[in-house]
């Protein structure tokens, strides 16, 4: 079975070690488990410690850990969603090879070359050193960008001698890089699936030029970006959680937060779009070989008929004139019309939209912070129309 299957997720390094610990049945990827596992481990020692050292809810110096967003966001909701987002990817990476072999693309000639480039991603998804950089990574930014008592961003965790007590250390030392190495483990899985997609368009895959989802027939591609919708509603919920934090409590405005909001927007999109326009090459090549391939045939078509019922000229019977598959000159101009509108790149509203409203959502809760919610809806409404 694992030979016609293919999962971005399933038997990855971390998963092999989870298996060892038991956190993850031997048959599945038991995220639900890991998810609730992962939020008692980050944010109860903390959350304990908070209320304990009557720093919770109220504090007589710094603020309490009520009032930073950012804290409850990446323990309760980011890291959880970053773990609850594996199934979404698992299933769908099944799906779309399932479709890839279904829908006709993946011709029998280039089947055993499928096969091989699917065999080859398997092999780079269970390979130990991408992960040994990932978790590298994340623990040399921990050691490098040590807390400071300092911080805003720690000042729930500062005890009356200026020290961070244990709720900022836990934080420092075993929130931040669970958080970054579930982060960036996220970027490598969209790379690996980048990589397969550009595999597979190499192979010189059947595409329809004509085929009315302007993609060649390969349409169900759009699904991925969907696959990373819970990542990336986690990555911009807690980024707004900080930019909630200093509107809420030190008078930041929205303005102030445009720029990087928009910077952001467009890295993430194009992040969660590689997939997509790593299929690009294989399409625009397509595309531009059938455009002057269709462009003869309907010409020759045209010319035949110009001669017949225009010139009044004796034709010699032609397959072309009489096959039912092109019919009359206004079906193959319809042909050639739905060529010159396939798509370079498979992206369409949908995929778009699966990227822009999971980002959307956590950013409207923050700009209701400071617009209403009723004059928000209506830009926004506006802004759609």
């Amino acid at each position: 079975m694992a030979d016609v299957e293919f999962s971005p997720v399933d038997n990855e390094l971390p998963l092999r070690w989870f298996r060892r610990l038991h956190l993850v049945p031997a048959e599945g990827l038991g995220t639900f488990r890991r998810a609730v596992f992962f939020a008692l481990l980050t944010w109860v020692p903390i959350a304990v410690w908070s209320f304990l050292a009557g720093r919770f809810a109220t504090t007589d110096t710094g603020e309490p850990l009520l009032h930073h967003f950012g804290v409850h966001v990446r323990c309760l909701l980011a890291i959880p969603l970053f773990i609850l987002a594996e199934s979404s990817l698992d299933k769908a990476g099944r799906r779309l090879l399932a479709q890839f072999r279904s829908s006709g693309v993946v011709s029998a000639g280039l089947r055993d070359r499928f096969d091989a480039a699917n065999a080859a991603i398997r092999r780079l998804r269970d390979a130990s050193l991408p992960w040994v950089f990932v978790f590298g990574a994340a623990i040399a930014w921990t050691v490098v960008d040590e807390p400071a008592a300092r911080d805003d961003a720690m000042s729930w965790a500062v005890g009356a001698d200026g020290r961070l007590g244990f709720g900022g250390l836990w934080f420092s030392y075993v929130v931040r890089p669970i958080f970054l190495a579930l982060l960036l483990g996220w970027l490598w899985r969209m790379v690996l699936v980048a990589w397969w997609f550009w595999k597979v368009g190499r192979l010189g895959l059947a595409l329809v030029p004509t085929h009315p989802d302007r993609t060649g027939g390969i349409a169900f591609a759009e699904k991925v970006p969907g696959a990373f919708a819970l990542v990336t509603f986690a990555v911009t919920a807690v980024i707004a959680s900080r930019w909630a934090h200093e509107i809420e409590f030190h008078a930041a405005t929205l303005q102030s937060f445009k720029l990087p909001g928009a910077l952001f927007v467009i890295l993430w999109t194009l992040l969660a779009l590689l997939p997509l326009l790593a299929l690009a090459p294989a399409l625009v090549a397509a595309r531009a070989r059938a455009i002057p391939a269709y462009a003869a045939l309907v010409g020759e078509q045209g010319r035949l008929v110009h001669r017949r019922w225009i010139l009044r000229e004796t034709v010699p019977d032609t397959p072309l004139l009489d096959a039912p598959e092109i019919g009359p000159v206004a079906d193959a101009n319809a042909m050639y019309d739905a060529v010159k509108a396939m798509r370079g790149v498979p992206i369409g509203k949908g995929a778009i939209m699966k990227v822009l409203l999971p980002i959307a959502l956590p950013f409207i809760v923050v700009a209701a912070l400071q617009i209403p919610l009723k004059e928000l809806l209506l830009k926004l409404a506006k802004a759609l129309v």
